[in-house]
């Protein structure tokens, strides 16, 4: 076994001393790494404006370790470190097989499409790579030719997508809907020409051998680096459904990045639910294959029409939107509890007897046998719901059909929470595992391999604890790069005095209040980051009215008014835009440059309280004798809340201004550990001061930092 590289100056890696061959090849990898990332090493001749970093070396390094003793590292690396090409250069080199994992499919694309190209070329290393999405991300064959063939679509608009996704279907060698800008990625009628692992036919479809999620499989089990994201990691581990089954067991490395986002992403897919939309669809698609195949053999309409009608009953038994209400808090208020169990208990017949007028006509087609066994597992699964019954689903065979519906699968175990999700459409039935760790452990004992997490945000001061224990990791084998960008120059950390609580009903209309000199200040440039949609409706309402009253005139995007993306490509392309938004807008954003000097958060983003899963996994902490708030709830804040500060400064040359309106950040005994948490700016509690930092850099002046004591104690903010 290989012995660790020397890491310098990280005391949460211990390096081993190592002797012999082992010894030898850990000092040839540094050695060779050391060169690659010098100042005018491998990577600086072949890429124009790359320079060295530090602490870039010393992550390649603690990779290098783990990929040697198929080890596992987690790497937090602050915003600028280039952690992309830390991980990548030991991961072409001396990774074997990887599969590289992202939160998000902006950063898989470009990994893809620009880092490891860049990378590959520079090492000149004969290196094959995949990129392998969801099969919702790719057109089928079957689903386009069955909607064209029914032409019932909802609108004009719907139909000219059609046709031009049908034209797309011609000349596409991937499938991949990314590649057909001219349809939004959101546009309902993708759901008509994708498949989902409910409806795909497998090896029984006509257009099996042309199956664009069939070809990506085939090249991913034959590339040497897998980009896939966690969404689709997870998947495979629960469903076996996304070509993952094949790609793990031969994998010698996994990296995930944006790892900050897993336990949110495992806990999603180790756990089991079932949503009306799911029903809505079985009856749809049922509809469909038998007209298409068996019309005159039964009134395909009537049949599913209960089913219907019973899935839209329990939407309706909820009069709020976006609600998040326990299993225990349903039944404790008659209210909700009377006609959401009496229409879950006519659901309950709906389905049955669903079922068994399908299975009468399931032998008539492949198409209405594959309707059946989808029909019976969302029985089995409100029926495990309602039971609390242990065993789920049993995961797809290889072949894509299920397994026998009646055996026994991996069990959730006694500490899962049952809980609704209420949306505008439709009601989600969860079984969610209050802890991960034991779950994950399995998934990743068996065949010996390295493991890398990294991200921005993985630790609380320095400390691991919390994320390490959420996922069953040794926090011990973890380290922590600094950013190599100057915050005490490039910007200010302001907590504006005299704010109500954030409980307050004032409070969102004081924030508003303190944000607009600053805004007018900053000449727009501003992001307004809140933790709740009710508070960005509520903020953007006032800004609207407060722009018009004092004449500004700065373009205000809301999330909401189009997607991510197209309102991140508004903003920047306009330079004086303020933006409005709620969590999505927290992580995964980079606007660098003068377009954005300005961002200002509302609270402390605490989970609310209310919150099933929390509530549950905080009652257990409890029973544990643990603090439910220093174990769980002030780490994950503390880990979120450095997700939206690092939307500010972006690159060495970024200025601006941080804001958190929430004064617990200074009068709390926790806000001391959570600010020292947060980038190193200088910090300060008078508004003068951040109004002339900001008039400097709308005016192209180069502001000065305040002082230590202008900005505070030196301690802390005020």
């Amino acid at each position: 076994m290989l012995a660790d590289p020397v890491i310098p100056d990280t005391p949460d890696v211990p390096a081993a001393s190592g002797a012999g061959a082992a010894g030898a090849a850990a000092a040839a990898h540094a050695a060779e790494l050391a060169t690659i990332f010098a100042e005018t090493g491998t990577l600086a001749q072949a890429i124009e404006g790359y320079r060295p970093r530090g602490a870039q070396e010393r992550m390649a390094e603690a990779v290098a370790g783990a990929i040697e003793r198929s080890d596992t590292v987690i790497v937090e690396a602050g915003t600028g470190t280039g952690k992309t090409f830390a991980y990548l250069v030991p991961a072409m080199l001396w990774g074997g097989k990887v599969i590289l994992s992202t939160g998000t499919k902006n950063l898989q694309d470009q990994l893809f499409l620009r880092d490891i190209p860049t990378v590959r070329r520079a090492l000149n290393v004969p290196v094959s790579v995949s990129l392998l999405k969801g099969r919702a991300n790719y057109l089928c064959h079957y689903h386009l030719e069955r909607a064209e063939a029914q032409g019932r679509l909802a609108s004009r608009q719907d139909a000219a997508w059609l046709r031009e996704i049908a034209r797309f279907a011609k000349v596409t060698a991937s499938g991949d809907k990314a590649e057909l800008a001219s349809v939004p990625e959101n546009a309902p009628v993708w759901q008509l020409v994708t498949s989902t692992r409910d409806n795909c036919l497998g090896t029984e479809c006509p257009s099996y051998k042309e199956c664009f999620v069939m070809r990506a499989r085939k090249e991913a089990q034959q590339a040497d680096i897998v980009v896939v994201n966690h969404h689709l990691f997870f998947a495979d581990v629960v469903l076996r459904d996304t070509g993952m089954a094949e790609l793990l067991p031969a994998a010698n490395t996994v990296i995930f990045d944006e790892a900050h986002q897993l336990p949110e992403t495992a806990t999603l897919f180790f756990g089991d639910s079932l949503s009306t939309s799911q029903l809505l669809e079985i009856a749809r698609d049922t509809v469909a294959e038998g007209l298409s195949h068996a019309r005159d053999a039964a009134d395909w309409v009537r049949i599913a029409a209960p089913l219907e009608r019973a899935a839209r009953d329990l939407r309706l038994a909820f009069t709020k939107d976006n609600a998040r209400l326990a299993l225990s808090q349903i039944e404790a208020d008659p209210r909700i509890g009377k006609p959401f169990f009496e229409t879950l208990d006519a659901l309950e017949s709906a389905l049955s007897e669903f079922v068994a007028l399908l299975e009468s006509q399931a032998e008539r087609a492949e198409s209405l046998e594959q309707c059946h066994r989808r029909a019976v597992e969302l029985e089995q699964r409100l029926a495990a719901w309602r039971s609390e019954a242990k065993a789920m689903p049993q995961p797809a065979a290889p072949d894509g059909k299920q397994e026998d519906a009646q055996a026994p699968a991996a069990a959730l175990g006694p500490d899962t929470v049952r809980w609704v999700e209420v949306f505008s459409h439709t009601v989600q039935l969860h079984r969610t595992p209050l802890s991960i760790a034991p779950i994950f452990t399995r998934q990743r004992e068996g065949h010996p391999r390295a493991w890398v997490f990294t991200s921005a945000t993985l630790s609380v001061k320095g400390n691991f604890t919390h994320y390490a224990a959420q996922l069953g990791l040794d926090k011990d084998k973890s380290l922590t790069l600094p950013s190599p960008f100057d915050y005490a120059t490039q910007g200010l950390l302001y907590v504006p005095r005299d704010l109500p609580a954030p409980q307050s009903p004032q409070f969102t209309d004081a924030v508003v209040q303190t944000a607009l000199p600053l805004i007018a200040a900053a000449g727009g440039r501003a992001f307004l980051l809140c933790t709740t949609l009710r508070a960005v409706q509520r903020a953007s309402d006032l800004l609207y009215e407060a722009f018009a009253e004092r004449g500004l005139e700065l373009p205000l995007l809301v999330q909401g008014q189009a997607s991510r993306t197209e309102l991140l490509d508004r903003f920047r392309e306009l330079g004086n835009a303020v933006l409005v938004g709620s969590q999505s807008f927290w992580e995964g954003v980079d606007v660098r440059g003068e377009a954005l000097s300005l961002v200002i958060i509302d609270k402390l983003p605490f989970a609310p309280p209310d919150d099933p899963v929390l509530a549950a996994r905080m009652e257990v902490l409890q029973k544990k004798g643990l603090s439910p708030f220093a174990v769980h709830q002030l780490p994950h804040a503390v880990i979120t809340l450095k997700q939206g500060a690092g939307r500010l400064i972006r690159s060495e040359t970024d200025r601006g201004v941080l804001v958190i309106c929430d004064t617990r950040l200074v009068e709390k005994p926790y806000g001391r550990q959570i600010w020292q948490s947060l980038p190193p700016f200088k910090r300060t509690r008078e508004a003068g001061t951040v109004i002339h930092f900001l008039e400097s850099l709308r005016d192209g002046e180069d502001p000065v930092t305040p002082a230590a004591d202008e900005a505070g104690d030196g301690s802390q903010p005020g």
